[in-house]
Protein backbone atom coordinates (compact mmCIF):
# COMPACT_ATOMS: atom_id res chain seq x y z
CA UNK A 1 0.00 0.00 0.00
CA UNK A 2 1.32 3.33 -0.71
CA UNK A 3 0.19 5.13 2.02
CA UNK A 4 -0.63 8.41 0.08
CA UNK A 5 -3.25 9.49 1.43
CA UNK A 6 -2.69 13.09 3.64
CA UNK A 7 -2.33 11.81 7.59
CA UNK A 8 -4.90 15.04 8.50
CA UNK A 9 -8.41 15.42 7.66
CA UNK A 10 -8.86 18.32 5.75
CA UNK A 11 -10.92 20.01 8.27
CA UNK A 12 -7.53 19.99 10.34
CA UNK A 13 -5.69 21.33 7.94
CA UNK A 14 -8.11 24.36 7.58
CA UNK A 15 -7.70 25.01 11.34
CA UNK A 16 -4.23 24.93 11.13
CA UNK A 17 -4.51 27.51 8.72
CA UNK A 18 -6.94 29.60 11.15
CA UNK A 19 -4.33 28.93 13.93
CA UNK A 20 -1.73 30.33 11.92
CA UNK A 21 -4.37 33.77 11.46
CA UNK A 22 -4.72 34.44 14.61
CA UNK A 23 -1.25 33.93 15.71
CA UNK A 24 -0.13 36.78 13.19
CA UNK A 25 -3.10 39.07 14.03
CA UNK A 26 -1.86 38.49 17.78
CA UNK A 27 1.67 39.43 17.20
CA UNK A 28 0.51 42.28 14.44
CA UNK A 29 -1.65 43.79 17.24
CA UNK A 30 1.89 43.06 20.02
CA UNK A 31 4.52 45.07 17.20
CA UNK A 32 5.99 41.84 16.98
CA UNK A 33 7.75 41.37 13.26
CA UNK A 34 7.55 38.27 11.24
CA UNK A 35 10.95 36.94 10.38
CA UNK A 36 11.94 34.57 7.89
CA UNK A 37 15.82 32.37 8.70
CA UNK A 38 17.70 29.33 6.57
CA UNK A 39 16.60 26.10 7.41
CA UNK A 40 20.02 24.51 5.93
CA UNK A 41 22.87 26.28 7.61
CA UNK A 42 27.10 25.49 8.17
CA UNK A 43 26.14 24.77 11.83
CA UNK A 44 23.75 23.08 14.35
CA UNK A 45 23.62 22.71 18.06
CA UNK A 46 25.53 21.30 20.17
CA UNK A 47 23.47 20.24 22.53
CA UNK A 48 24.47 16.52 23.55
CA UNK A 49 20.44 15.38 24.06
CA UNK A 50 19.78 16.61 20.57
CA UNK A 51 20.62 15.33 17.00
CA UNK A 52 20.33 17.34 13.92
CA UNK A 53 19.71 16.35 10.22
CA UNK A 54 22.25 16.83 8.09
CA UNK A 55 23.21 17.06 4.49
CA UNK A 56 25.92 16.17 3.40
CA UNK A 57 26.13 16.30 -0.33
CA UNK A 58 25.16 18.40 -3.93
CA UNK A 59 26.84 20.84 -5.75
CA UNK A 60 26.34 23.67 -3.87
CA UNK A 61 27.13 21.61 -0.38
CA UNK A 62 30.91 21.77 -0.13
CA UNK A 63 30.65 20.84 3.71
CA UNK A 64 28.04 19.38 5.78
CA UNK A 65 24.82 21.06 6.37
CA UNK A 66 22.83 21.27 8.82
CA UNK A 67 19.16 21.52 9.11
CA UNK A 68 17.88 23.61 11.87
CA UNK A 69 16.50 22.03 15.09
CA UNK A 70 15.43 25.29 16.22
CA UNK A 71 15.70 28.98 13.64
CA UNK A 72 17.47 30.75 17.57
CA UNK A 73 20.86 31.35 16.23
CA UNK A 74 19.87 33.28 13.17
CA UNK A 75 17.00 35.00 15.39
CA UNK A 76 19.40 36.43 17.53
CA UNK A 77 21.53 37.32 14.54
CA UNK A 78 18.35 39.58 13.91
CA UNK A 79 18.45 40.51 17.03
CA UNK A 80 21.74 41.86 17.29
CA UNK A 81 20.99 43.74 14.05
CA UNK A 82 18.51 45.78 15.80
CA UNK A 83 15.45 44.21 14.73
CA UNK A 84 13.93 44.93 17.73
CA UNK A 85 10.83 42.14 19.18
CA UNK A 86 10.72 39.38 16.23
CA UNK A 87 8.92 36.22 15.76
CA UNK A 88 8.82 33.26 13.46
CA UNK A 89 6.77 30.11 12.15
CA UNK A 90 9.60 28.11 11.39
CA UNK A 91 10.04 24.76 10.06
CA UNK A 92 11.83 22.22 12.72
CA UNK A 93 13.96 19.39 12.32
CA UNK A 94 15.07 16.94 15.02
CA UNK A 95 16.71 13.23 14.39
CA UNK A 96 15.63 10.35 16.58
CA UNK A 97 12.34 12.32 17.88
CA UNK A 98 9.29 10.19 16.50
CA UNK A 99 6.33 8.52 18.29
CA UNK A 100 2.52 10.20 19.51
CA UNK A 101 3.86 13.43 20.27
CA UNK A 102 6.92 13.93 17.85
CA UNK A 103 7.84 13.91 14.41
CA UNK A 104 11.45 14.39 12.97
CA UNK A 105 9.97 17.35 10.86
CA UNK A 106 7.85 19.80 12.70
CA UNK A 107 6.35 23.00 13.40
CA UNK A 108 7.81 25.92 15.83
CA UNK A 109 6.86 29.38 16.89
CA UNK A 110 10.01 30.99 18.43
CA UNK A 111 9.79 34.64 19.39
CA UNK A 112 11.67 37.27 20.93
CA UNK A 113 10.98 40.18 23.15
CA UNK A 114 13.61 42.74 24.16
CA UNK A 115 13.64 43.74 27.46
CA UNK A 116 11.68 41.43 28.73
CA UNK A 117 12.52 38.93 31.66
CA UNK A 118 11.47 35.18 31.60
CA UNK A 119 8.10 36.17 33.70
CA UNK A 120 7.76 39.08 31.24
CA UNK A 121 7.31 36.62 28.10
CA UNK A 122 5.25 33.90 30.26
CA UNK A 123 2.80 36.52 30.87
CA UNK A 124 2.85 36.79 26.91
CA UNK A 125 2.81 33.16 26.11
CA UNK A 126 -0.24 32.47 28.22
CA UNK A 127 -2.06 35.92 26.81
CA UNK A 128 -1.26 33.80 23.05
CA UNK A 129 -1.94 30.56 24.68
CA UNK A 130 -5.82 31.36 26.39
CA UNK A 131 -6.51 32.94 22.99
CA UNK A 132 -5.81 30.39 20.41
CA UNK A 133 -7.60 27.82 23.07
CA UNK A 134 -10.28 29.97 24.52
CA UNK A 135 -8.40 29.94 28.01
CA UNK A 136 -8.30 32.14 31.09
CA UNK A 137 -5.94 31.86 33.73
CA UNK A 138 -2.68 30.04 34.52
CA UNK A 139 -0.01 29.01 37.29
CA UNK A 140 3.65 29.55 37.63
CA UNK A 141 5.76 27.31 40.01
CA UNK A 142 9.03 27.08 40.47
CA UNK A 143 11.14 23.78 39.48
CA UNK A 144 12.09 23.46 43.33
CA UNK A 145 8.73 23.98 44.32
CA UNK A 146 6.89 21.52 42.06
CA UNK A 147 9.90 18.60 43.10
CA UNK A 148 8.55 19.82 46.66
CA UNK A 149 5.26 19.59 46.45
CA UNK A 150 4.72 16.66 44.03
CA UNK A 151 7.68 14.04 45.24
CA UNK A 152 8.60 15.83 48.97
CA UNK A 153 12.30 16.24 47.54
CA UNK A 154 14.32 19.28 47.13
CA UNK A 155 16.45 18.56 43.73
CA UNK A 156 18.91 20.89 44.75
CA UNK A 157 19.73 19.75 48.08
CA UNK A 158 19.04 16.40 47.84
CA UNK A 159 21.57 13.22 47.27
CA UNK A 160 22.08 11.69 43.44
CA UNK A 161 21.56 8.17 45.03
CA UNK A 162 17.97 9.37 46.35
CA UNK A 163 16.83 10.46 43.17
CA UNK A 164 18.00 7.43 41.46
CA UNK A 165 16.32 5.11 43.72
CA UNK A 166 13.12 7.53 43.43
CA UNK A 167 13.19 6.65 39.88
CA UNK A 168 13.44 2.69 39.76
CA UNK A 169 10.48 2.66 42.65
CA UNK A 170 8.48 4.24 39.29
CA UNK A 171 10.06 2.52 36.35
CA UNK A 172 12.84 0.20 35.33
CA UNK A 173 15.53 2.28 34.03
CA UNK A 174 17.18 -1.09 33.22
CA UNK A 175 20.86 -0.94 33.71
CA UNK A 176 21.18 2.80 32.79
CA UNK A 177 23.99 5.00 34.41
CA UNK A 178 22.52 8.07 34.26
CA UNK A 179 23.67 11.54 36.10
CA UNK A 180 21.91 14.18 38.42
CA UNK A 181 20.22 15.91 36.08
CA UNK A 182 19.14 12.11 33.68
CA UNK A 183 17.48 11.28 36.86
CA UNK A 184 15.42 14.74 37.35
CA UNK A 185 14.55 14.73 34.23
CA UNK A 186 12.64 10.90 34.45
CA UNK A 187 11.46 11.96 37.72
CA UNK A 188 9.99 14.99 35.79
CA UNK A 189 8.32 12.97 32.73
CA UNK A 190 7.54 10.19 34.74
CA UNK A 191 5.86 11.46 38.14
CA UNK A 192 5.44 15.50 37.48
CA UNK A 193 4.06 15.57 33.82
CA UNK A 194 1.35 13.21 34.63
CA UNK A 195 0.16 14.87 37.90
CA UNK A 196 0.04 18.39 35.79
CA UNK A 197 -2.78 16.98 33.67
CA UNK A 198 -5.98 18.23 35.34
CA UNK A 199 -4.49 21.77 35.88
CA UNK A 200 -4.75 23.62 32.63
CA UNK A 201 -1.78 25.95 31.84
CA UNK A 202 1.05 25.30 34.37
CA UNK A 203 4.35 27.02 33.81
CA UNK A 204 7.33 25.69 35.34
CA UNK A 205 10.12 28.05 35.77
CA UNK A 206 13.95 28.46 37.30
CA UNK A 207 15.82 25.01 36.36
CA UNK A 208 19.03 23.49 38.28
CA UNK A 209 22.32 25.75 36.61
CA UNK A 210 23.68 22.20 34.62
CA UNK A 211 19.81 22.39 32.67
CA UNK A 212 20.33 26.29 31.55
CA UNK A 213 21.05 25.70 28.05
CA UNK A 214 21.01 29.48 26.58
CA UNK A 215 19.74 30.72 30.00
CA UNK A 216 21.07 33.03 32.01
CA UNK A 217 22.15 31.94 35.50
CA UNK A 218 21.26 33.86 38.95
CA UNK A 219 22.32 32.27 42.33
CA UNK A 220 19.57 33.02 45.11
CA UNK A 221 19.27 31.59 48.58
CA UNK A 222 22.97 29.96 47.71
CA UNK A 223 21.48 27.81 44.76
CA UNK A 224 22.41 28.58 40.73
CA UNK A 225 19.55 29.16 39.50
CA UNK A 226 18.84 28.95 35.09
CA UNK A 227 16.32 31.16 34.11
CA UNK A 228 14.25 29.36 32.10
CA UNK A 229 10.33 28.19 31.74
CA UNK A 230 8.54 25.30 30.46
CA UNK A 231 5.22 26.03 29.69
CA UNK A 232 2.47 22.87 30.51
CA UNK A 233 -0.97 22.63 28.95
CA UNK A 234 -2.76 19.69 30.22
CA UNK A 235 0.41 17.99 30.84
CA UNK A 236 1.58 18.49 27.30
CA UNK A 237 4.92 20.59 27.60
CA UNK A 238 4.67 23.09 24.62
CA UNK A 239 6.76 25.51 25.43
CA UNK A 240 9.88 26.13 26.61
CA UNK A 241 11.70 29.51 27.01
CA UNK A 242 14.48 31.53 28.33
CA UNK A 243 15.78 34.80 29.89
CA UNK A 244 18.32 35.09 26.78
CA UNK A 245 22.34 34.69 27.86
CA UNK A 246 23.96 37.43 26.13
CA UNK A 247 27.63 37.24 26.82
CA UNK A 248 29.86 35.45 24.13
CA UNK A 249 32.21 34.21 26.18
CA UNK A 250 30.07 32.32 28.24
CA UNK A 251 27.99 30.70 24.97
CA UNK A 252 31.24 29.77 24.00
CA UNK A 253 32.01 27.59 26.79
CA UNK A 254 29.10 26.09 27.08
CA UNK A 255 29.27 25.10 23.21
CA UNK A 256 32.88 23.88 23.88
CA UNK A 257 31.30 21.73 27.39
CA UNK A 258 28.98 20.64 24.75
CA UNK A 259 31.42 18.71 22.79
CA UNK A 260 33.36 17.72 25.01
CA UNK A 261 30.16 15.75 26.70
CA UNK A 262 29.66 14.02 23.20
CA UNK A 263 33.14 13.37 22.86
CA UNK A 264 32.65 11.39 26.71
CA UNK A 265 29.34 10.22 24.73
CA UNK A 266 30.99 8.87 21.97
CA UNK A 267 29.05 11.05 19.75
CA UNK A 268 30.06 13.24 16.68
CA UNK A 269 31.21 16.66 17.35
CA UNK A 270 29.84 19.68 16.16
CA UNK A 271 31.13 23.24 14.74
CA UNK A 272 30.63 26.14 17.03
CA UNK A 273 27.97 28.91 15.55
CA UNK A 274 30.97 31.29 14.92
CA UNK A 275 28.29 33.49 13.54
CA UNK A 276 26.24 33.57 16.51
CA UNK A 277 29.10 34.18 18.54
CA UNK A 278 30.44 37.20 16.56
CA UNK A 279 26.52 38.80 16.88
CA UNK A 280 26.90 38.05 20.64
CA UNK A 281 29.85 39.97 20.90
CA UNK A 282 28.86 43.31 18.88
CA UNK A 283 25.77 42.77 21.16
CA UNK A 284 22.27 41.05 21.64
CA UNK A 285 20.08 43.26 23.55
CA UNK A 286 18.61 41.96 27.07
CA UNK A 287 15.34 40.00 25.89
CA UNK A 288 13.84 37.00 26.85
CA UNK A 289 13.21 34.28 23.81
CA UNK A 290 10.52 31.38 23.54
CA UNK A 291 9.80 28.35 21.02
CA UNK A 292 6.59 26.83 21.36
CA UNK A 293 5.14 23.89 19.30
CA UNK A 294 2.58 24.41 16.43
CA UNK A 295 1.72 20.78 16.10
CA UNK A 296 1.12 20.22 19.82
CA UNK A 297 -1.08 23.30 20.61
CA UNK A 298 -3.22 22.67 17.55
CA UNK A 299 -3.16 19.19 19.05
CA UNK A 300 -4.75 20.60 21.85
CA UNK A 301 -6.99 22.99 19.74
CA UNK A 302 -8.43 20.40 18.11
CA UNK A 303 -8.58 17.52 20.43
CA UNK A 304 -6.35 15.37 19.20
CA UNK A 305 -4.56 12.66 20.59
CA UNK A 306 -1.35 11.98 18.15
CA UNK A 307 0.81 14.53 16.85
CA UNK A 308 0.57 12.58 12.86
CA UNK A 309 -3.07 13.53 13.15
CA UNK A 310 -2.05 17.25 12.69
CA UNK A 311 0.14 16.87 10.00
CA UNK A 312 -0.64 16.96 6.07
CA UNK A 313 1.69 14.37 5.92
CA UNK A 314 4.10 12.42 8.78
CA UNK A 315 7.19 11.30 8.48
CA UNK A 316 5.89 7.87 7.48
CA UNK A 317 4.09 9.25 4.30
CA UNK A 318 6.63 11.81 2.81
Amino acid sequence: MSHWQPNAAIATLAARAALYQEIREFFTNHGVLEVETPLLCSSGITDPAIEPLIVESGDSVTQPRYLQTSPEYAMKRLLAAGSGPIYQIARAFRDGEAGRRHNPEFTLLEWYQPGFDHHQLMAQVADLVGTVLSRSGYEKLSYRQVFLEMLDLDPFTCETAELEARVRAITDPGDLRGNRDCWLNLLLTHEIEPSLGGRGMVFVYDYPASQAALARLDTVDGVDLARRFELYVDGLELANGYFELTDAGEQRSRFERDNEQRRIDGAALRPLDEKLLAAMAVGIPDCSGVALGLDRLLMLREGLEDIGQTLSFSWGRC
